[in-house]
């Protein structure tokens, strides 16, 4: 799985036996810093030609390869234990609403079948798509997996480079969309003023103050008023949305606070609707100590905890979701992202590619 952030790769080995998900092993790895670059320059609205994303797309399969075999070796597992290889891919762009709705991920899943001799499972998104759903986001209803059964009504958020919440309640019925920008803006920012890829814990955002008038503006932003199912990416939320709403006079570590509780009130609202008991959060807003606070805060009478309490490592629940996604396509499951994604019904995600 490589999300929103292209921060890297994280490859998850999970074993499912009547729908119980077990973590058998992990492996991370940070992408060559040149495909990296490709990665974020096609990410982004501009000239792109389609030489530059295919051979991106060659590239980053060749990237994917490596980490499903490094994660099947160090379970110490062979190729012919594997059911399948699930590849998210690489979303360069995600463009759900307008009369040609399109969503394109990148990572040759051929390549892949071809270097690790296992079937692979891509493509996950255009199928939900072209049921009239928005493409994303498909993590809840993997969530949904991990949160039932229930008694009472939950959630999980994961904060990634975009935020997505999921909501099961009493009852089991799903809720699930994007909230907003989770840190896809707070990195940007942070690697344009300090060259770093992100703000660790949220060092850097705790030196700022939050700049209310400025807050107040970003959150006018019509997305945010848009009801579910509703999904977005950093083609949206990015610099160029950003800097023609700044300030004339503002210090760049302010702009950072303002940004990260951006992020805090945007998922605090949109989780606070629903009333929910706890709030399991994912992904790597998880580790921003400061973000974390500032949930707490917000929602002053809902639990928010880490993910591990649901029996997943924050880190590991994104990769562990296409994985199970690529099971239930396997399985020839069929799964409901009605309530999530406006899709018309139940549909089979994922195309298989045999090795």
């Amino acid at each position: 799985m490589s999300g929103t952030s292209i921060d890297g790769i994280d490859a998850a080995l999970i074993e499912i036996d009547d729908q119980t998900v077990r973590l058998v092993a992990t492996h991370s790895s940070t992408y060559p810093a040149s495909l990296q670059q490709q990665l974020r320059d096609l990410a982004l609205p501009g000239d792109n030609e389609i030489d530059r994303m295919g051979v991106a797309d060659h590239a980053l399969a060749d990237v994917l390869a490596d980490a499903a075999l490094a994660v099947i070796a160090e379970a110490g597992c062979q190729i012919g234990d594997i059911a399948a290889i699930g590849s998210h891919g690489q979303t360069i762009r995600h463009r759900p609403d307008g009369a040609t709705p399109f969503t394109l991920q990148i990572g040759d899943p051929h390549r892949i079948a071809e270097r690790t001799g296992c079937p692979v499972v891509a493509d996950f998104r255009r199928r939900d798509m072209a049921a009239g759903g928005q493409g994303a986001p498909l993590a809840p209803l993997f969530h949904r997996a991990l949160l039932a059964p229930v008694d009472r009504c939950s959630a999980v958020v994961n904060i990634g480079g975009i935020a997505n919440v999921t909501v099961l309640d009493a009852g089991g019925r799903i809720t699930g969309f994007d909230t907003g920008p989770g840190n896809t803006l707070m990195d940007a920012w942070i690697r344009k003023h300090r060259g770093l890829d992100y703000d660790e814990d949220g060092a850097w955002a705790r030196t700022g103050q939050i700049d209310h008038p400025l807050l107040a503006c970003l959150q006018g932003d019509p997305y945010f008023y848009r009801p579910p199912p509703k999904s977005t990416g950093p083609e949206y939320f990015n610099l160029s949305w950003l800097e023609p709403q700044l300030p004339t006079v503002a210090s760049a570590e302010d702009i950072q606070r303002t940004l990260l509780e951006l992020t805090a009130s945007t998922v605090a609202e949109s989780v606070a609707q629903y009333r929910p008991q706890r709030l399991a959060v994912c992904g790597g807003g998880a580790h921003n100590g400061l973000l974390m606070q500032r949930l707490s805060d917000r929602l002053d009478t809902i639990e928010v905890v880490s993910s591990e309490v649901l029996g997943l490592h924050p880190d590991w629940v994104e990769a562990s979701a296409f994985a199970w996604l690529a099971s239930q396509a396997i399985s020839g499951t069929p799964v409901d992202a009605a309530t999530v994604t406006g899709a018309e019904g139940p549909r089979i995600l994922g195309v298989i590619y045999p090795p």
